[in-house]
């Protein structure tokens, strides 16, 4: 594999003041055509639909107690999430999802993986599709997103799973021909026109508040996914409170002060 592993992880809370917005916006280059070349281990249906292009936008936020403000730079943890616009595919329907439209309403899991018709990617999929019932009652929305085609997406879900298709999903796949939405969200390996398996919790206000990033062949956790969308809601509650390693909800947190934190320490 070309790309290295690299972990990133949340922060309790963040903001981006309007000129950061700005600034991040017009880094975000345009979509560029290139011939696409892929791993020997990824195999599949290759059906191609005409570019579309994809609406990037970035939306201030206010700060709240014990925020951290990020530049407009990477890491994107702190940020507010470039905004996009593409196709889907959902209940076998053509759709289209502008994350934007999230924003006020949910919490978002915005998942990339890196092709349809492959090996571990499915696994991953049809796992958050079982459990999306545990994610909508956290008022959560599920995303996932390849450099596929929505045509390639219908001919997924409509293959059975025992014959490494997907079969109906409870969540939109987003086709993201262009690469523009793993490009923005710096997930992309360019020399194989391909993204990363990049995994971003998103807030109710538009802020990335958790960030991972594997390498191709490493699938992910949807309980550890689950476990950190919950520290994060629990400390947007919480604002006095932060999360200890491995905080699971019912579980003693902890006072980000010197003298007050020694009460969760005296107690482990």
């Amino acid at each position: 594999m070309a790309a290295s592993t690299a972990l990133i992880s949340s922060t309790p809370r963040a903001f981006a003041s309007a000129k950061s917005s700005s600034l991040a916006a017009s880094s975000i280059s345009k979509p560029q055509s290139q011939t696409l070349t892929f791993p020997k281990s990824f195999t599949g249906l290759r059906l191609p639909s005409p570019s579309r292009s994809i609406s990037l936008s970035r939306r201030s936020h206010s700060a709240k107690s014990f925020a951290v403000k990020a530049s407009a730079e990477l890491p994107l943890v702190g940020n507010v999430a470039p905004d996009f616009e593409a196709e889907a595919v959902f209940d076998q329907e053509f759709i289209k999802v502008k994350l934007s439209e999230y924003i006020g309403k949910k919490y978002v899991i915005l998942f990339f993986y890196p092709l349809d018709f492959t090996f571990v990617c499915p696994t991953e999929i049809t796992a958050f599709s079982d459990r999306h019932a545990e994610f909508e009652a956290l008022n959560t929305e599920v995303l996932g997103v390849s450099v596929d085609s929505v045509f390639s997406h219908l001919a997924w879900v409509q293959t059975d799973r025992k014959s490494g298709g997907l079969g109906d999903l409870k969540y939109p796949l987003v086709s993201d021909v262009t690469k523009s939405i793993s490009k923005s969200y710096g997930v992309l390996i360019p020399d194989q026109g391909i993204a990363l398996r990049g995994l971003f919790i998103i807030d109710k206000e538009g802020v990335i508040q958790h960030s991972t990033i594997n390498n191709l062949a490493i699938g992910r956790s949807v309980d550890e996914t689950k476990r950190t969308l919950q520290a994060l809601q629990f400390v947007q509650d919480n604002p006095d409170e932060v999360c200890p390693a491995g905080w699971k909800p019912g579980e003693k947190s902890m006072k980000p002060d010197p003298k007050l934190s020694k009460e969760y320490f005296s107690a482990i």
